[in-house]
């Protein structure tokens, strides 16, 4: 495989002759690249006129490799020839290299090139690329590729130090301007006896027209072309194959990409998500620009507008920037009602929500290079989980949730620049293995997650942010506009019709059994535990009547046939025959549901064995439970709820404490609250 390096432009500022002065001095030594052991003038020539001087040199250079390698390959030292046309009338210098040591197995091809800068005729441009084909090497063909790469970008970012060394030099010694080239007075008897300027026998036509073609086509338009100053300041530090990577990926761009180039911070953004590996981010970021086209991204800070319900449940909104002038935003996802705004608004407008958030935080961020004078292309978000509890792990809203992770991780890459979780409640190892699998390593290593008050005091958000930002409800001083959530009326749900208009419903059905619960006759779900410490987290809605719903244990299995892991059966299970405390015992206490309301719940189960989730119907007291013949016969004695239930396995439970553990966190008493197998943990909450 070729590997190509095109670096940006670099600019010195000062004149082109002055310059070519400087340059001249590398040879035939340059004690400042050490590698550089010396050249010779192969041949020289010069246009009638002088204004074309070509020179062919012979360049040794010192082969920086292991000895072994330098054994095998059997030289200390590799020979390279260097061709320049220099064009004092064009104000140019162009050069091309090649390797003449091991030539059949390894091919090296350079072109550099010195020009006026366009826009100030008293600086002077510097461009290079450089191609490398390891075609054979005794079978060391990938470690001398990454010998040679990483050599070539140490001389490459060496060699604007050498020039910039000469120049001083030569202004110490009082050369600061050397007159540009004018054309000698030639009798009129002389000018007809010589070649014309087109003439193909002329030097001056021989060379620069060549080597200005091969340049055009390595170089392209002005427009093309990276300052390596504007690097520093707007994206900052890159090495040279960084530098590479961004310059090959937006100049393909401009010549295949239909429609608008996006910025070099979006271009950037990718390859860094890549590792600037050039093909994958040039992949992730092609299927990124499609979508952005079809869904009109660009357009979406003028053309959305959230819904006043969004305005006011969202629980969201921008607060200053942090210490390193990231913008900052704020989250309190403990105090939002994601089911009720999933149902009152929808998935797709909360999607719309986030990405608009996404597009204003690029926003941002460019405003805050331009603001503080220094690179920032990614902002912080601060996330409160107070209030956090198993209604926020509804399962229609946590595979919402999923699908949003994945839009922003495929078309914002890099975006987020730390995340900071506080008052992580004791449910969130639940809700962090579910999410974090879909979740880029990159950005897991971004996460600081505290619990309690671990947040106050150092090592907690007065290392990340300044004292007069920290929010009032955290403690600190500022006042926060962030709105504060809360749930959202059911009166503003959507209609059955217009969730299924919106593509919702169908998906809570797939996801969601529907049971019928008739008195004296409970419906019971049977969920076999393999081992203990396994998560039973369930999810249901009281259609219609009020329910009581408990959750049992016990070591025998419903007589329903053969038994498999994790399969379920459904109905009234529980033998009659069974006592309680001798032949099950109840893990849950009896909760009592009225129609209309949602609950969430969990349970850490201690033992493995067979736990039977368990709805029937609420009897207030004196009523009598008649037979269930008479109950079938009997209208209005039918609840109806939707339900859903997950395992989680212990080795998942445990393998998301050890994650959570791993990364940069203050989880300590979070884990010792949540990983304790010597006692069961759970909870229910009713959402209304």
């Amino acid at each position: 495989m070729v590997q190509k390096y095109q670096s940006p432009v670099r600019i010195y500022k000062y004149p082109f002759e002055l310059v070519m002065a400087a340059y001249e001095k590398r040879f035939p030594t340059c004690p400042q690249i050490p590698v550089f052991l010396g050249s010779e003038i192969l041949c020289e020539s010069r246009s009638e006129d002088g204004a074309v001087h070509v020179v062919e040199r012979s360049c040794r250079l010192r082969v920086e490799a292991p000895r072994l390698l330098r054994k095998i390959a059997g030289v200390e030292h590799v020979v390279f020839v260097q061709k320049n046309v220099l064009n004092w009338k064009e104000r140019t210098l162009h050069i091309e290299a090649h390797n003449e040591t091991f030539a059949s197995r390894v091919v090296v091809h350079e072109n550099c090139s010195y020009t006026v800068h366009p826009e100030n005729e008293e600086w002077t441009c510097f461009e290079q690329s450089a191609s490398l084909d390891i075609r054979s090497f005794f079978g060391f063909e990938s470690a001398l590729e990454k010998i040679a790469m990483k050599q070539y970008t140490a001389n490459v970012k060496r060699g604007k130090e050498v020039i910039e060394h000469y120049l001083n030099e030569l202004i110490s010694q009082g050369t600061s301007h050397i007159p540009r080239w004018t054309p000698a007075p030639v009798r009129e008897e002389d000018a007809r006896s010589q070649p014309g300027l087109g003439d193909p026998s002329s030097l001056e036509a021989d060379g620069p027209r060549s080597t200005q073609g091969a340049d055009s086509e390595m170089v392209g338009s002005d427009g093309d072309k990276l300052d390596v100053d504007y690097i520093e300041r707007c994206l900052g530090h890159l090495t040279p194959m960084q530098e590479s990577c961004l310059i090959q990926l937006r100049h393909w761009l401009q010549e295949t990409h239909k429609g608008k180039i996006p910025k070099d911070q979006h271009i950037l953004r990718f390859l860094r998500a890549r590792d600037f590996h050039l093909d994958k981010a040039r992949e992730m970021l092609c299927q990124s620009l499609s979508w952005r086209k079809q869904h009109q991204v660009d357009l979406l800070l003028q053309t959305w507008h959230p819904p006043a319900l969004l305005e006011e449940f969202y629980a969201g909104g921008w607060h200053y920037q942090d210490t390193d002038g990231r913008p900052l935003y704020i989250l309190r996802l403990g105090h939002m009602d994601t089911k009720g705004l999933m149902k009152a608004v929808g998935e797709e407008a909360l999607l719309q929500h986030v990405l608009s958030v996404n597009e204003e935080g690029q926003k941002r961020c460019e405003g805050n290079t331009k603001q503080f004078g220094r690179p920032i292309s990614s902002w912080t978000c601060l996330v409160d989980l107070e209030g956090l509890n198993m209604r926020h792990l509804w399962r229609p809203g946590v595979k919402a949730f999923l699908r949003i992770i994945e839009v922003v991780e495929d078309n914002y890459p890099e975006t987020l620049g730390r995340l900071l979780i506080v008052r992580a409640p004791r449910v969130f190892p639940v809700l962090w293995t579910l999410i974090s699998p879909f979740i880029n390593e990159n950005t897991r290593q971004k996460f600081l997650i505290y619990s309690g008050s671990n947040y106050q005091g150092p090592g907690g958000l007065v290392d990340y942010l300044d004292r007069e930002v920290i929010p009032d409800f955290l403690g600190g001083e500022c006042v926060c506009n962030v709105p504060e959530g809360g749930l959202v009326p059911k009166s503003l749900y959507l209609t059955d019709e217009e969730q299924e208009h919106a593509d919702q419903l169908h998906q809570w059905r797939e996801t969601y059994q529907s049971a019928s619960v008739l008195r004296g006759a409970p419906h019971e779900v049977a969920v076999e535990i393999l081992e203990g410490d396994s998560v039973i987290t369930w999810d249901f809605d009281i259609l219609r009547g009020d329910v009581v719903f408990s959750l049992y244990y016990t070591k025998q299995s419903p007589k329903l046939g053969p038994w498999e892991p994790a399969a379920r059966a459904s109905g009234q299970l529980m033998d009659k025959a069974w006592t309680l405390g001798a032949d099950y015992s109840r893990v849950e206490a009896p909760l009592i549901c009225r129609e209309g309301e949602s609950i969430q719940g969990s349970h850490v189960t201690r033992w493995p064995g067979i736990y039977l989730l368990q709805w029937q119907m609420h009897t207030p007291p004196g009523n009598v439970v008649e037979d269930v013949l008479t109950a079938l016969h009997s209208p209005g004695t039918r609840c109806k709820l939707l339900y859903y239930y997950e395992v989680l396995a212990s080795e998942d439970f445990r393998g998301s404490m050890s994650s959570l553990e791993s990364c940069t966190s203050h989880f300590s008493q979070l884990s010792a609250a949540t990983s304790s197998s010597g006692q069961s943990h759970s909870s229910s909450l009713v959402s209304r």
